[in-house]
């Protein structure tokens, strides 16, 4: 959801990829079996700028954002909770690709840390320009 300064819903966007998937170490998630995903990219204006929007596992998957740099974002939100070991693997620079291939900044909100459950996420929230240099970045488990 997007509000703006008076409050108003400006625009709402949908997860499209659902992560579902099996792990080898016997982990499984099924986002499809509790969520509904969406249908359409999201483009929203605010302050000048337009937003793009995209949720964690939509990072993998470039159509959307070029879909909505298409649709002249120059701006892309990516809020994300990966996993420590895909994080660490993937986040900066999938973040990093889609600045560059898009032309556009990325700002991208990482959940980080250990959890009550074991689980642990990567963090590592990211400001990208879109040459794909990160000029600004928040560690493992710092609040950003």
């Amino acid at each position: 959801l997007l509000f703006g300064p008076d409050g108003a819903t400006l625009a709402s966007y949908d997860k499209i990829h659902m992560f579902d998937v099996d792990l080898d170490n016997g982990e499984s998630w099924r986002e499809s079996a509790a969520y509904e995903p969406g249908t359409e990219a999201v483009v929203a204006g605010i302050d000048g700028a337009k937003l793009g929007f995209a949720v964690c596992y939509d990072l993998r998957f470039p159509q959307l954002f070029r879909a909505e740099a298409m649709a002249g974002a120059d701006l892309l939100s990516v809020p994300a909770a990966f996993t420590r070991q895909t994080g660490e693997a993937h986040w900066h620079v999938l973040l990093r690709a889609r600045a560059i291939e898009n032309g556009a900044f990325v700002v991208a909100a990482a959940q980080g840390g250990l959890h009550e459950d074991g689980r642990e996420t990567y963090g590592h929230s990211l400001i990208v320009d879109p040459w794909g240099r990160i000029i600004a970045e928040a560690a493992h488990d710092e609040p950003g």
